[in-house]
């Protein structure tokens, strides 16, 4: 009767280790669309895989140590000094370690390089975008290159959202959008974080891309998109009453579709200062 017990109980926890491999096989990340993420879906496939392996062998071990002591009628003899074991539990410690970060380091330090270090490219389209409760401002320099200055103090919610100093000749023709912003694929994009009131954070998981945009601080970012569509853009930090409606889109054209976009959008904006 043990005997059966005992190999209930181990099926259960070498089923439990099967099942929760299976279950966390599953594909769960968004379609990619970004050069960047390929290495960040690397680095996480390589930690389900060994996490998930180590998961598994975890608990067909322990279902096996079941199994085997379930027929056992008294305390078996020690299996190994107490010496052996403290030094056998540090190796394991260390091998887990040096497998999981070692792995993640070795694929994600490229990425990081990528991300964090590399340079942008004299083609990368500058965006500026300004988080706010509860939307996303987007600015663009005109056909210039050259962003216009802003003032707090010229804040005004209803008519001039983002301080736009309005007599600067390099503003006139600044290109702002509200919760959409439009980028070439196959170019890099570089965004300028501000925050105007908590901290928020620029989401955009199709990308893998995620920074926190914080008041008095402008960290940027550079990715290259490498798919066209429609994404979406969310705030992925708890920025208030209305943070589950803060959501906007992010649309990546053809390069002769961008180039369209921006001539109407700046032919808009020089209408509109007249």
């Amino acid at each position: 009767m043990k005997r059966i017990e005992g190999a209930y109980v181990s099926l259960l926890f070498a089923g439990l280790g099967v099942a929760g491999v299976v279950y966390g096989s599953r594909t769960w990340l968004p379609e990619l669309a970004s050069r960047h993420g390929a290495g960040i879906d690397a680095m996480l496939r390589y930690l389900l895989l060994t996490t998930g392996g180590l998961f598994l062998a975890g608990y067909v071990a322990l279902g096996l140590l079941v199994w085997r002591g379930s027929g056992r009628t008294a305390i078996g003899p020690r299996l190994a000094t107490r010496r052996t074991e403290w030094l056998l539990s540090g190796l394991l410690g260390l091998a887990v370690a040096a497998i999981g970060e070692g792995g993640v380091l070795a694929i994600g330090m490229p990425v990081w390089t990528e991300y964090f270090d590399a340079r942008p490219s004299a083609d990368a389209v500058v965006i500026d975008v300004t988080a706010q409760q509860f939307m996303w401002n987007a600015r663009y320099p005109g056909p210039d290159g050259v962003l216009g200055r802003t003032d707090p103090s010229l804040i005004d919610e209803g008519t001039n959202p983002l301080g736009l100093v309005r007599g600067d000749a390099a503003g006139q023709d600044d290109i702002v959008t509200l919760n959409e912003i439009v980028a070439a694929v196959n170019r890099p994009v570089r965004i300028r974080l501000h925050s105007k009131d908590v901290i928020h954070s620029f989401f955009l998981p199709n990308f893998r891309v995620k920074q926190d945009a914080v008041p008095g601080m402008s960290p940027e970012i550079v990715f290259v998109p490498t798919r066209t569509g429609e994404f979406e853009l969310a705030c992925a930090e708890l920025c208030g009453l209305a943070h589950y409606r803060m959501r906007g889109f992010f649309r990546v054209l053809t390069a002769s579709e961008f180039e369209d976009w921006l001539l109407l959008q700046a032919a808009a904006a020089a209408k509109g200062g007249q």
